[in-house]
């Protein structure tokens, strides 16, 4: 059984068990996250295809990981009036899928 659900403007398959990395949401790790624009549904021998999602799909995630915080690399070179601080993480949470239901 699998589906395909989209969050932001990314499109993911997934599975019972699996990790996927989405756009930065708000929340410790063991927190319930909720998905509700299911594209696809596959399971028990048949497909659901949504127009444009499949009406009453949902997938129950939970929070495993959040980013850490920005990660700062500085050059600094005496007497030479030369300074550089470069330093850029992109935001994500990594969940696990816990349920899949059709609806």
């Amino acid at each position: 059984m699998y589906a395909i659900f989209e969050d932001g403007s990314r499109q993911y398959k997934v599975s019972e068990g699996t990790e996927v990395v989405v756009d930065f949401r708000a929340g410790d790790p063991g927190t319930a996250v909720a998905f509700d624009r299911v594209l696809l549904f596959a399971g028990n021998g048949a497909v659901k295809i949504g127009q444009p999602t499949v009406s009453g799909a949902k997938i129950a995630a939970e929070v495993v990981a959040q980013t850490s915080i920005k990660t700062r690399v500085q050059h600094f070179r005496r007497r030479k009036n030369s300074k550089r601080l470069v330093g850029h993480r992109q935001p994500f949470t990594r969940v696990k899928i816990t349920k899949i239901t059709a609806g």
